[in-house]
């Protein structure tokens, strides 16, 4: 068997994927069909590549039929681009810019009726789970389809379903937004959220709009715009100030989001006790909400909203702040990360912690936090900047050769040996 070509391997396309999965499996595509309940016509079509976008259910019932990993069916773009690879941008994001910047004039509607509202909601659902299960490449090539989809369905949605159609169209753009934030594409995370923004305005739901305006906060904070943030985070928060008698738990959610962001912004200006009263607010609307859940219906940024996140910003203010032991002795009384797998959020609160233990000269305790953020979240971790300084940190103190596992770690997020 000749060797196989690193380049021939890169370039191949879901549909590749799925024939060579397919023949090596023995199935035929009937069979494939049938295991997996989608029709035939969809799989001759992925394979032919005449179809480069599939729904996330679709393709979660291939990978099942053939017994392996979502992610191991997605080509070298969605791929590349969770990996962080040099040279991804061009062809990775190509498909997700096509459906957030259509082309003024000229029609980019999917043929054929599109999917109900219902089955919107749960291809977002699907998309959303694999976003906090920290599966870049199985959300970013579930997003094309899907904003196609909820916009096409938007269009045609009667009087009576346009403010759900419409907030779909805001929770897919916000998710859109948040995971183009966490792979450094800026620009078009803006132009995600916007339409965002825009989309929850359309229906008319002032709690969509602020989870979304949340999702801007973070966009410019990761920009460095530390004023825009704040007025952006603290303008929107005033708009929609909840009644505590009376709030529902969402409401009180999407304001404590965005005095989070506020306090984020405000801690990185030098101005921590401004930071802790907009904590404090937080913590007060965490306390409100108690065990009461938002509505299932919200996802991302509203539904996760309690006291432990509220915690969380405590200690990265503190360690925006420089104050190490700080960090360390709040995070003592920091609840249990989440099961099932780490969420981005938490991630990032171990991060502040690994700094500390750094700060302090506790290289082993830092490490070992790396190593396990390593294991749960690799594709995460290699976005993070903050990991790469804490990283080259260590190395700078190194005494003897690395490890194998320091290595391995340090190549993950591009630090310097």
């Amino acid at each position: 068997m000749a060797p196989t070509d690193d380049r021939d391997a890169h370039a191949a396309t879901l549909g590749d994927n799925v024939a060579r999965i397919r023949r090596q499996r023995q199935l035929t595509q009937e069979q494939l069909a049938e295991q997996a309940a989608v029709s035939v016509e969809t799989i001759s079509k992925l394979e032919r590549n005449r179809r480069t976008t599939a729904r996330i259910q679709t393709i979660n019932a291939l990978a099942r039929a053939l017994g392996v990993s979502t992610s191991s069916l997605f080509g070298d773009a969605s791929s590349g681009a969770a990996r962080a690879e040099p040279d991804h941008e061009p062809l990775s994001l190509m498909d997700l810019r096509r459906a957030l910047t259509p082309i003024r004039g000229v029609d980019s509607t999917p043929s054929g009726d599109p999917p109900t509202l219902a089955q919107i909601a749960a291809e977002l659902r699907a998309v959303d789970r694999a976003y906090h299960a920290n599966e870049f490449a199985v959300a970013l090539a579930g997003l094309p389809r899907l904003i196609a989809d909820v916009r096409a369905a938007a269009s045609m949605a009667t009087e009576l379903d346009r403010a759900g159609a419409y907030a779909l169209v805001a929770r897919t753009h916000h998710l859109t937004g948040n995971l183009l934030i966490q792979l450094r594409a800026l620009d078009l995370a803006y132009c995600a959220l916007t339409g965002a923004v825009d989309a929850a305005e359309d229906a008319g739901s002032p709690v969509i709009g602020a989870a979304a305006m949340q999702g801007m906060t973070w966009l410019l904070l990761r920009q460095g715009r530390l004023a825009d943030a704040e007025r952006a985070a603290v303008t929107t928060a005033d708009r929609i100030e909840p009644r505590f008698s009376r709030a529902r738990p969402d409401e009180l959610a999407a304001w404590g989001w965005l005095l989070l962001g506020a306090a984020a912004a405000a801690a990185r200006d030098n101005r921590p006790d401004d930071a802790t009263q907009m904590i404090d607010a937080a913590a007060a609307a965490a306390a409100r909400i108690g065990e009461r859940a938002p509505d299932p219906g919200h996802l991302m940024m509203v539904g996760g909203f309690g006291t432990g996140q509220v915690e969380k910003q405590r200690i990265e203010s503190a360690a925006v702040a420089g104050d190490a032991r700080r960090v360390l002795t709040l995070s003592e009384r920091m609840p249990p990360g989440p099961r099932g797998g780490v969420s981005s959020g938490y991630n990032r609160h171990l991060l502040d912690v690994a700094w500390a233990h750094t700060d302090l000269g506790q290289y082993s305790d830092a490490k070992s936090i790396l190593f396990g953020i390593r294991h749960t979240a690799p594709a995460w971790l290699r976005h993070q900047r903050y990991a790469t300084d804490i990283v080259e940190t260590i190395n700078a103190a190194r005494r003897r050769a690395m490890s194998q596992e320091e290595a391995e770690l340090a190549a993950l997020v591009g630090a310097d040996t």
